[in-house]
């Protein structure tokens, strides 16, 4: 199938290789008939995947990334190290889907090009701690759960908290444009600038990103990732174009919840989209990235919603899950890490010295 699919005018001997035998080869099936196909080689703790075609009338329906997933969560649950291939030029866009990078310099074969592209699979050994900064007219503030009228300002300089939380050791930083999430269009960029430009820290950015030009704003700006949230829920097609355009790595999805039921609209309105079904349809679309906040319970200090976390990791052992949302204490984040948290995004619990910047430092490190 796969000369079929990619090298038509050859024989079978053209795409044999002496050691076909010694992999794995898979395909998926729709009513019995074989749409897709991959084979996987092991060698050192790294797996190279090769000979991965759909057929042209079954393309773009999805059996291609549904079979690469499979081969990603079982490199993943098996331990490997790094997953890799070698890869043309014009199918690069659907392995960076899946976070893979080019490595090396490109070459030439059958006058085509092809590089290798390949993704490290090892988790952190610890789990990273993201401090919070919420961003109102400027200032540093934090909500008791998404209300505005229950709003505190704790310093009206945000890179003054950014520096100290640096200090602290900490490479990670989430930001709020709360103002931007109101008004639907980013409007603290220049608290992001200014931050992005005087720390080391690897910031993620969301509130009010709604359109392309709020994207080019946030990644011109100095962030590592755009976060998203309500439009993953009401503008699937715009997310999927910008996860495409940019590539997947680039975004962290925020998930609000509510009885395992997805949230939108500053937390007033419940859906009855399943956080389970949510993820999944992103996960197949190569997010990587996710923070899920139960609304019960964010801003309260009250701990974290571990039996919704543990079942969420449990489904997508290969997401790079984030807790948020109700950390009061470090009893918290050691319950986050001991069931398999990849991060842990902590706000009023330092604000209100629940948890010192002493009680972090070391720990954020990856």
């Amino acid at each position: 199938m796969r000369r079929e699919v990619m090298y038509p005018h050859e024989t079978i001997e053209f795409v044999k290789l002496e050691d076909d035998e010694t992999g794995m080869h898979l395909g998926l099936y729709d009513l019995g008939e074989l749409v897709s196909v991959i084979s996987v080689f092991e060698k050192d703790g790294a797996v190279q995947f090769r000979k991965f075609a759909t057929r042209t009338n079954w393309q773009g329906r999805g059996y291609g990334t549904t079979l690469l997933q499979y081969v990603m969560n079982w490199a993943r649950r098996n331990g490997k190290k790094s997953i890799w291939c070698n890869a043309r030029f014009t199918a690069t866009a659907i392995y960076k889907k899946f976070g893979m990078q080019a490595v090396g310099m490109p070459w030439q074969k059958y006058g085509l090009d092809f590089i290798k592209m390949e993704k490290q699979l090892l988790q952190q050994k610890h789990m990273q701690i993201i401090p919070a900064i919420d961003i109102i007219d400027g200032k540093c503030v934090r909500l008791t759960q998404g209300d505005y009228e229950q709003k505190k300002v704790y310093n009206e300089h945000p890179l003054e908290v950014a520096k100290q939380f640096e200090d602290a050791g900490l490479q990670r930083l989430h930001l709020v444009d709360l103002d931007g999430a109101k008004a639907g269009a980013v409007k603290n960029w220049k608290v992001l600038e200014a931050i992005a430009g005087k720390t080391a820290l690897v910031i993620d950015f969301g509130g009010g990103i709604k359109t392309e030009k709020d994207v080019n704003i946030v990644f011109e700006s100095g962030a590592a990732l755009a976060t998203i949230g309500s439009l993953a829920v009401k503008n699937e097609f715009e997310f999927v174009k910008w996860l495409l355009q940019y590539g997947a790595e680039k975004f962290l999805l925020g998930a609000d919840v509510k009885d395992e039921k997805i949230t939108v609209g500053g937390w007033l309105e419940t859906t009855d989209i399943s956080i389970y079904d949510f993820l999944q349809k992103y996960v197949d679309h190569g997010v990587q990235q996710v923070f899920c906040t139960d609304v019960s319970k964010d801003g309260l200090l009250a701990g974290p919603s571990v039996e919704l976390y543990k079942k969420i990791i449990e489904r997508f052992p290969s997401l790079h899950f984030i807790a948020s949302g109700g950390v009061s204490a470090m009893a918290d984040l050691e319950t986050l890490a001991e069931i398999g948290c990849a991060g842990a995004i902590v706000g009023k619990a330092i604000y209100e010295n629940r948890i010192t910047l002493e009680d972090l430092k070391g720990v954020g490190k990856s």
